[in-house]
């Protein structure tokens, strides 16, 4: 290290101790490494200091040189700091603001987001401050720009914020792209990930830092521990309370005593359409919080979140409710506890949220955990089982995504063109590309370019024109069209929902106010709102004084089961079978266990469990592997379809995390289909594409991959293409490349899509060698059991009735409940 950085490195150590920051030692090693030249990763459990480990090396390398100390004067970009969150960006420029105001250093950080302001926008076009706040999809747009280079020349270091969250997905293959870009023209630049919940950290920086040599990435793990206390609120009659099929607002009564003695309370579902459903729940039990407490999704308009965001940190808000949009990295000092609803499924994910309460050194996390159905209590379980032991969850990166690759081509031609030869170089010196092939990189090339062979007569998709030197898009529309395209977050069609007299409250799915008429009411953004009428693509609403159950329902689903979550699910069913009850929520559990042991069984980890039953609706099949709800999609298909090749028959099916029920108007050929290779793992992968040929997997899959590649063009703002045009077109180019061009790369993309990531195609390799080697054990039921009556309950909500859903629920659970208590009660 120069004698000029250590000098620094000990003069801001100094400082920060005498303002009651005195650094940790992950701290110091972190800006150390930076100083040495070196990229790596940091692992320190949330509110730690990662933001300070990974700013405060930029800031010493930069005040240490003679430039610095001549000038006061702006500098141009040092830093670019890559999160995934519009919230947590907001929460960044603030935090690190005051950083730089604490340590006199003379910089400007500005986010810049999906949420910036035009007049941001239109100055930071002018001159980009020294720490920039961005997202991939941001940061692809400015990459855009002509003269892109000119910005980002000065530029000394990237930050790539919750590293675990990117990993995996195609946000973070962009991220990728973006980085390699950047190198591009800055060769030296300093890489850091901050992460703080994610198993396989190894493998996690290998994939961030693909192009930096060994001997200059550095690994930083934090030795603080981060204390977390997590209670859960049980049923005082367990046998009464939802079995499935429910949002756990019977609840919300309970966690009133928590939020009037908490100072500031943050309330995490897993769904928009919960937290809209909380919130009222909320409100309608503490109506003198009017006005202390919010709802926070994706969904509300920016400058509602904004004004949420800025009252959290001061602490104006004693309560918000909110989804994922707040549980990565965002501090807010107020928070003292966090009320979980529902299952976070996931270890990490709980870890996450935990923290935002107590985010700062040496404070306690407090959660409280709130179920939404008995079968819940287990899962927190399994949480609290994969905390002590530590399994937090891997993720596996992607590797090629075309459409990723494709749409990346159009950016860097519009920011300045390319040569062929080059980025290819670049783009291989990212983990995603690094094994692209030459006939794969020539068949993206002239798909830009040409639209492939299924598309070169119309020049919609002649995106790429070739000038002798160089790649380049000359066509202003297609420019225009693709900057408004840039992104991997691929949702249903939206509209605006405003005030007749007013702003903007958020946006709905164009689905779901195609289905209402003038007068009917809704939630959004925590009020009851009567549409008045839908022009313009927007829905017109004004307050309404009424109540209602209607809540928009958003494209998103249901989140998985964690693999660590399945395997500590059957280790504590296991457990249970030989009547160990190690917590006080699975000792909760003990009536409806015991139900399950007198009307089936409960299944040991070495056993597969299969119930049959037959009633007015047919006969069904219950199997139970207990792993997650997306890989109990793909083997629900995949035994209907080995089934349904033994003899002619029809199968409808459900399926929920801890199984899936097939359901036949005649009796199935089980145990034909078990002596045939019913779990036979071999033919997997060819059984599976045969299955899918009757579903509409790919094709749903296909929108999204047509979508980011540049097929799709949902329009302009104001102007957007209805949900129903895109997928009638997004249907047809599959017709079209399935009939004619069926070694379309796209096309294989999104059928490899539908196996590696809907149906987890090595995890489900695996599962079936598990239950191959399984004790399978069936049984012939007269009724329902408690396992196997969350998978009817998800088969009913497919129905049309004039009765509620709620109604039909509560009467079959009766049963259930009669013997229940009356094993309690004996």
């Amino acid at each position: 290290m120069k004698r000029c950085h250590r000098l620094a490195l000990e003069e801001f150590s100094q400082l920060l101790a005498r303002s009651g920051k005195e650094p940790f030692a992950f701290q110091k090693q972190t800006w150390r490494a930076y100083l040495q030249g070196e990229d790596g990763l940091v692992h320190a459990p949330p509110g730690t200091g990662k933001t300070l480990a990974a700013l405060l090396g930029p800031v010493i390398d930069w005040s240490s040189s003679g430039a610095a100390r001549a000038t006061q004067a702006q500098s141009p970009l040092q830093l670019v700091w890559i999160t995934p969150l519009r919230a947590l960006a907001t929460d960044l420029e603030r935090s690190i603001c005051q950083l730089l105001a604490d340590l006199r250093i003379p910089w400007r950080a500005e986010k810049r987001t999906g949420d910036s302001t035009s007049s941001q926008r239109t100055r930071q076009r002018a001159r980009l401050p020294e720490i920039l706040i961005t997202t991939p999809e941001s940061l692809s747009v400015m990459l855009s720009w002509p003269d892109w280079s000119k910005h980002f020349a000065s530029l000394r270091a990237i930050v790539v914020d919750e590293w675990h969250e990117l990993l995996g997905t195609k946000r973070g293959v962009q991220a990728e792209l973006a980085i390699a870009r950047l190198k591009g023209i800055v060769p030296s630049l300093r890489l850091w990930g901050l992460s703080a919940t994610i198993g396989d950290l190894d493998g996690a920086m290998q994939t961030l830092l693909v192009g930096t040599p060994l001997p200059k990435r550095r690994r930083i793990d934090a030795k603080q521990s981060k204390k977390i206390e997590i209670h859960s609120i049980i049923p005082q009659q367990i046998e009464r309370f939802p079995w499935a099929g429910h949002l756990g607002v019977r609840l919300s009564r309970e966690v009133i005593p928590i939020i009037e003695r908490s100072q500031t309370t943050l309330v995490f579902t897993n769904t928009r359409s919960q937290t809209e459903l909380w919130y009222q729940a909320l409100l309608a039990e503490l109506p003198a919080l009017a006005g202390q407490m919010a709802v926070h999704h994706g969904s509300i308009d920016r400058s509602l979140r904004a004004w949420i965001e800025e009252n959290l940190q001061s602490g104006k808000l004693k309560c918000c409710v909110c989804t994922s949009s707040l549980d990565l990295g965002v501090d807010f000092s107020a928070v003292d506890h966090v009320i979980q609803v529902g299952s976070p499924k996931g270890v990490a994910r709980l870890l996450q949220r935990a923290g935002r309460s107590g985010h700062a050194p040496g404070q306690t996390s407090h959660l409280t955990f709130v179920p939404t159905n008995v079968l819940e209590l287990v899962e927190l379980s399994a949480v609290k089982m994969g905390i002590e032991k530590g399994w937090l969850e891997d993720r596996c990166p992607l590797e090629k995504p075309l459409d990723v690759l494709a749409q990346h081509l159009v950016t860097v031609a519009l920011g300045g063109g390319f040569e062929p030869a080059a980025l290819l170089a670049e783009v291989r010196r990212t983990a995603a590309y690094q094994q692209l092939s030459d006939e794969e990189w020539k068949w993206v090339l002239d798909f830009c370019q040409h639209g492939g062979s299924s598309l070169a007569a119309y020049p919609d998709y002649h995106r790429l024109v070739w000038d002798g030197l160089r790649y380049t898009v000359s066509s202003s529309r297609i420019a225009r069209r693709h900057r408004l395209s840039i992104g991997t977050i691929v949702a249903d069609a939206m509209i605006a929902v405003r005030y007749r007299k007013g702003g903007q409250l958020g946006m709905v799915e164009e689905s779901f106010v195609g289905k209402m008429k003038p007068g009917d009411r809704f939630m959004l953004a925590g009020k009851i709102l009567e549409l008045v009428k839908v022009h313009d693509n927007t829905a017109w609403v004004k307050k309404s004084r009424g109540t209602t159950t209607t809540v928009p329902q958003w494209m998103g689903g249901r989140l998985p089961l964690s693999s660590q979550m399945s395997h500590a699910l059957r280790s504590l069913f296991h457990d249970a079978r030989d009547g160990t009850l190690a917590s006080a929520e699975m000792e909760a559990l003990a009536p409806i266990f015991e139900v399950q042991r007198e009307w089936s069984m409960i299944p040991g980890a070495r056993q597969f469990l299969v119930e049959r039953l037959q009633n007015r609706d047919g006969y069904h099949l219950f199997f139970y592997p207990f792993d997650g709800r997306l890989l109990h999609e793909g083997l629900a298909v995949l035994f209907a379809y080995r089934m349904s090749r033994l003899e002619p028959i029809s199968f409808s099916m459900a399926m929920n995390d801890y199984g899936f029920v097939l359901v036949s108007p005649t009796p199935p050929p089980l145990e034909k289909a078990i002596e045939s290779g019913l779990l036979e793992a071999g033919p997997l992968t060819v059984d599976v594409l045969n299955s899918l040929s009757t579903s509409q997997m790919c094709r749903r899959q296909f929108r999204e991959v047509a979508r980011i590649a540049g097929l799709l063009f949902e329009g302009y703002p104001g102007a957007r293409q209805p949900s129903r045009h895109l997928q009638a077109s997004s249907n047809l180019f599959y017709d079209v490349f399935e009939k004619y061009d069926p070694e379309n790369l796209l096309l294989l993309q999104a059928q490899r899509e539908v196996l590696q990531s809907q149906l987890e195609i090595q995890r489900m390799r695996q599962v079936l060698e598990r239950l191959s080697t399984s004790q399978m054990v069936i049984l012939d039921l007269p009724r329902a059991t408690p396992l196997a009556f969350g998978l009817l309950v998800d088969k009913m909500r497919d129905r049309v009735s004039s009765e509620k859903l709620a109604d039909r629920i509560r009467r079959m659970q009766q049963p259930l409940q009669r013997a229940a208590e009356k094993i309690e009660g004996g």
